[in-house]
């Protein structure tokens, strides 16, 4: 069974199939639509063979279904019928568990993705719980608006960094984590890591897309 799996990001939306070497991408941001997404995928794509899909999607997503429109793309999200739109069998995750399922080695696991926005999700002895961690008061705003793209941009590299660290420590002794995986495209923008952290790999996300339908039943799976 061949998959694809489209992660889509605040600035990228980002494809990879079954068999497939070097993933291909289109950008994204506050204009994109669904009915977009899926026509530059299926531009992008076209020449791939795939059966099912596995959709990445930068918000809450609670039992297989989108529950709330964006932070960073156009609204109309919610309700809509991908599988019509595709005309194949598509499962839906948020991004950040998708990159989360790709980059776990075990034990009970944070991942962050220090991107457009900040995604969250946890993993517990192999069970995938999504997480809404950008969205909780922190100082004078959410981890988000300190932790993101925007936050970056505001705050300088330096002082971004040191609230890194903070947030960081603060996830571990609340959570008790044995690992921490930072991803998202602002990564690179660390000179170094806060300790107990790793660095996601990019093919992160691709992985958990292909892992979620894996067939074995010890496989990784999500929560409920």
């Amino acid at each position: 069974m061949n998959v694809l799996v489209i992660d889509v990001g605040g600035s990228n939306v980002k494809i990879l199939a079954t068999g497939q070497e070097q993933s291909r991408k289109f950008p994204s941001g506050t204009s994109l639509t669904p009915q977009l997404m899926v026509a530059g995928v299926k531009e992008l794509a076209a020449d791939w063979a795939y059966d099912v899909i596995t959709l990445g999607y930068p918000g809450v997503v609670r039992q297989g279904q989108i529950v709330r429109e964006p932070q960073n793309l156009a609204p109309g999200w919610v309700g809509f019928d991908f599988e019509s739109a595709f005309g194949k069998p598509v499962r839906l995750l948020n991004d950040a568990a998708m990159q989360a399922l790709g980059g776990y080695e075990g034990g009970t696991m944070l991942f962050l993705g220090l991107g457009t926005g900040l995604g969250s999700a946890l993993v517990v002895e192999g069970v995938v719980v999504p997480l809404e961690l950008a969205h909780l008061p922190y100082k004078k705003g959410t981890y988000e608006t300190y932790l993101g793209k925007r936050g970056l941009a505001r705050l300088g590299k330096k002082k971004w960094r040191n609230h890194v660290d903070i947030c960081v420590s603060y996830f571990m002794a609340a959570l008790q984590l044995d690992d921490v995986v930072l991803g998202g495209g602002q990564v690179k923008e660390l000179k170094q890591l806060p300790p107990g952290c790793r660095a996601g790999q990019n093919s992160n996300a691709f992985l958990g897309g292909f892992r979620l339908w894996e067939t074995d039943k010890t496989a990784l799976h999500l929560a409920s």
